[in-house]
């Protein structure tokens, strides 16, 4: 798990990202699509064309990090471009990760058998 400090503000990129976009590629689509400062401290989330691949960038006053995570089952449940800019907290982060609905925590692939 990412250690996210609870006063960091968590940013969803809405729509599909190029995910051949390293931290340079992605920050530079933070600035010019959502506005902001990638530098600042905030943590941004992006989804590929597929949906089982996230990439996460975070800047935590040190230098850029980059996160990525392939769900092998299943899809990363996301909000449509209509809804613009989305910001979630660390815990619905966490369950997004976790491949967790993050609206409504149920998991989006129920394994068949246990074990």
């Amino acid at each position: 798990m990412i250690p996210v400090p609870s006063q960091v503000r968590i940013w969803l990129a809405v729509g599909r990202t190029d995910m051949r976009r390293g931290m340079q590629g992605l920050a530079l689509q933070v600035q010019e699509t959502l506005g902001r400062d990638p530098h600042a401290g905030d943590i941004y989330v992006f989804r590929g064309r597929s949906g089982n691949l996230i990439k996460i960038i975070w800047h935590d006053g040190l230098g850029m990090s980059l996160y990525a995570k392939r769900l092998e089952k299943g899809r990363f449940l996301w909000p449509s471009p209509a809804d613009g800019t989305v910001s979630i907290s660390p815990s619905q982060l966490a369950y997004m990760l976790d491949g967790i609905d993050w609206r409504n925590p149920r998991h989006t692939f129920r394994p068949q058998r246990a074990g």
